[in-house]
């Protein structure tokens, strides 16, 4: 084979090689074109990136420029002050129990005084002391001037006259009650207000000169001595004592009044009843 032939042969060969090359080469191309996006798409894709870019800087910006931080002014801070050790240590149950314990003594306490306050005898005077009435000439007075009883508020008691003539047969019933015998030889007796019976006020009944209670009918004659209605007994009657022709009631010493059926001074209704009818009752 002569040169000229085999150089022909190699441009024939390098043709035909470069001619397949390129035809590879633009086939991959084809293909891959296929589904790839084209230059003018990424050119948009990334021009629309950058706009989205900036307007998030520019809000950012705009937030950053208009956004303005308030201050506050710090808080005055009060002078710190150590707790009280004993008032941290008190307890729900301790505070319950130290409450009901001071509620109890206070109670306790005014319920004390409150009875002392009762029972104490002031030396002032009041009911429950030695009430002065006055000289007793002028009581006697005072009782027939108003029809024959005298009533008095500080002592709770009724001052009725007691006939001299009856001292007889009223040393018989009162003779262990000095005091009350002590105010009969003066000429008075001093009766206690409430009624034997259930305690209620006995007003005097001026018509029959007795007194006769509104609540049961019971009825005493004007010394105190019971004639009718439920009452167990006749009138309580007070100590009473005379010093220098001076009358003074003592309202802290009651006497039981006389038992039932006494009549020392046999007086019967002068009038009309108030309440019931006479040695009656309800």
């Amino acid at each position: 084979m002569s040169t000229g032939l085999l150089i022909t042969l190699v441009v024939i060969a390098a043709v035909v090689l470069g001619a397949v090359v390129v035809l590879t080469t633009a086939r991959k191309t084809d293909v891959r074109g296929a589904g790839a996006l084209s230059r003018e798409t990424r050119q948009r894709d990334r021009a629309a990136k950058r706009d989205a870019r900036d307007a998030t800087r520019a809000a950012e910006q705009v937030v950053t420029q208009t956004t303005v931080l308030a201050t506050v002014a710090p808080a005055e801070l009060a002078p710190w002050s150590p707790p009280d050790e004993e008032t941290l240590g008190v307890t729900r149950r301790m505070f319950f129990n130290r409450t009901s314990v001071a509620l109890m003594s206070a109670s306790i306490g005014a319920f004390g005084a409150a009875v002392l306050a009762f029972l104490w005898k002031g030396a002032s005077g009041g009911f429950g002391t030695k009430i002065t009435v006055g000289k007793i000439d002028d009581v006697i007075q005072l009782i027939r001037s108003n029809n024959g009883f005298l009533y008095l508020s500080e002592a709770r008691a009724w001052v009725t006259e007691y006939p001299k003539d009856a001292l007889g047969k009223a040393s018989a019933v009162y003779g262990n009650q000095a005091p009350v015998i002590s105010g009969m030889e003066s000429g008075v007796v001093a009766l206690y207000q409430k009624c034997p019976h259930l305690g209620c006020r006995v007003p005097e009944c001026k018509s029959s000169q007795w007194f006769e209670c509104p609540c049961h009918g019971s009825q005493y004659n004007r010394v105190g001595e019971k004639k009718g209605g439920p009452a167990p007994r006749g009138m309580d009657r007070f100590g009473v004592a005379i010093n220098n022709g001076v009358l003074a009631i003592d309202t802290g010493a009651v006497f039981a009044g006389p038992a039932i059926g006494v009549n020392t001074t046999g007086q019967e209704a002068e009038g009309p009843h108030c309440i019931g009818a006479g040695g009656g009752g309800h």
